[in-house]
């Protein structure tokens, strides 16, 4: 375990005091470090086959995939009938303006 958190943090260090990453951002390896601890909690471990943050706490740390809704409505549908609604709506409400308009005269 200590080996794979060691070789962890040489990699991490590897890159220097300060580094680019691909969309341009400069890091400083030290603010990186807590992203580091939760990828090591979070991922199962080949000597124990279970994930450390579980041993240590007995439960996982919430990762932001984990908060995502798995059963989402798929809005294009909704959307497209409530468009059509709107859309039979407006018609309807200008055909009664032109024979107000008539009436009106």
């Amino acid at each position: 375990m200590i080996q794979t958190l060691e070789e962890m943090i040489r990699r991490f260090c590897a890159y220097g005091l300060e580094f680019k990453d691909c969309d341009g951002f400069t890091h400083d390896w030290c603010t990186l470090i807590p992203a580091l601890e939760l990828e090591y909690k979070t991922s199962i471990h080949f000597s124990t086959g279970k994930k450390p943050g579980m041993l240590e706490k007995g439960w996982n740390p919430r990762l932001p995939y984990d908060t995502l809704k798995k059963d989402l409505v798929d809005i294009h549908s909704t959307a497209s009938s409530l468009k059509l609604i709107l859309e039979k709506a407006r018609q309807h409400a200008n055909r009664f303006m032109q024979y107000s308009f008539k009436y009106a005269k």
